[in-house]
């Protein structure tokens, strides 16, 4: 597959990046327009799936800003290409665009599950809430013929071991079987994510993600069944879709969400440039609006890193949509926090090889 770095906006079907630069580690690869899609056509761009043997899987972290301490990662890059991922960066460490090559170029670790067994069933292992979903989504497309996702929950079903997925995916409804007995164990914990009610925005925002309605009757499938679920009115996006706050937690605690979250809109390393990008490219009148109230809290840059500060920013419009959020929670009858999930049931299953206990 040839890189491609666009110097001219292109119209990409089903594709949220206009740009492709190279990532930050890529020094050596030559920037290349080879004039594609000049015409006005919008140029079909087909997903390549790699393979990766996993040699370990589970990620710690020491972020205070974070309730877990612990991921995994079925997959690399994310074919629903929302333009505001913050995990576009991470790319890069594999010299691959954090741009068209994110929602393109995907890596898939199949032997996610097999690595996940052996690491659990290591005697220095400390149970405590495993994250599945906060890097790139375990519910992506291309999990529907995979299964990595499922092979994974069917370990932590065994080992009944606790776990707090993110998505935005609706296959997330094909594992209810699974979920639903863990949920009921006090096992598991799933949060939506659902950015805006605007079909039309949604699309061109997030392509490859299910449209709203879809995600709010995902929320309604997984509470019918017991599992307990957040809606994550995530990212808020200011001048463009802060106004829908309210909505949509309403809309999520109709569909059965018994808490909610919200961060705001994040642009580290490689995504503010995309974001401007697609700004300029989606809703140019207010791109400057955008942008100037972003820096606003964040000290006058793009972005603030710093812990404390990079999931909701500061200054007096951070803490008015803090103060919405909590006044329609509140209203709404949605937790912001809810109770841990349970550690106490974990346990080691017989391993293969085992010496069987005589009594």
């Amino acid at each position: 597959m040839t890189d491609i770095d666009v110097t001219v906006p292109m119209r990409r079907k089903a594709r949220a990046s206009l740009s492709n630069a190279a990532g930050r580690f890529d020094m050596g690869r030559a920037d290349v327009d080879d004039g594609w899609s000049r015409d006005g056509a919008p140029e079909v761009i087909p997903t390549e799936l790699r393979l990766e043997t996993a040699r370990s899987l589970i990620s710690y972290n020491r972020s205070p800003d974070l309730p877990f301490d612990r991921s995994i990662n079925p997959y690399r890059g994310c074919e629903h290409g929302c333009i505001y991922c913050f995990a576009r960066p991470s790319h890069a460490y594999l010299g691959l665009s954090p741009g068209m090559d994110f929602e393109t170029r995907l890596v898939a670790r199949p032997n996610a599950a097999e690595v996940l067994r052996r690491e659990l069933s290591a005697q220095k292992y400390k149970v405590a809430t495993l994250a599945i979903g906060t890097n790139t989504d375990p519910y992506q497309p291309c999990e529907r013929d995979q299964g990595i996702m499922r092979a994974c929950l069917e370990v932590l079903r065994d080992f009944n071991h606790p776990v707090a997925i993110v998505t935005k995916g609706a296959l997330v409804e094909r594992d209810i079987d699974i979920l639903a007995p863990m949920a009921a164990l006090g096992l598991v914990r799933v949060g939506v994510s659902v950015t805006t009610l605007d079909a039309d925005l949604s699309r061109r925002m997030e392509p490859r993600a299910p449209l709203p309605a879809r995600r709010l009757a995902t929320i309604r499938r997984l509470s019918e069944a017991g599992v307990p679920v957040r809606i994550m009115t995530s990212p808020v996006v200011p001048g463009l879709t802060d106004h829908e706050l309210e909505a949509l937690l309403a809309a999520g605690a109709d569909a059965g969400a018994d808490a909610a979250s919200w961060i705001m809109l994040r642009l580290p390393r490689e995504v503010s440039e995309l974001w401007q990008e697609w700004l300029a490219e989606h809703v140019p009148g207010r791109a400057a609006k955008i942008m100037a109230r972003l820096r606003e809290m964040h000290g006058g840059r793009d972005y603030d890193p710093r812990w404390g500060h990079r999931m909701r920013g500061e200054g007096r419009y951070a803490e008015m949509i803090g103060q919405r959020f909590k006044a329609a929670c509140k209203r709404l009858g949605l937790q912001e926090r809810t109770p841990p999930l349970r550690c106490d049931l974990f346990s080691r299953p017989p391993q293969p090889g085992d010496q069987l206990a005589l009594f």
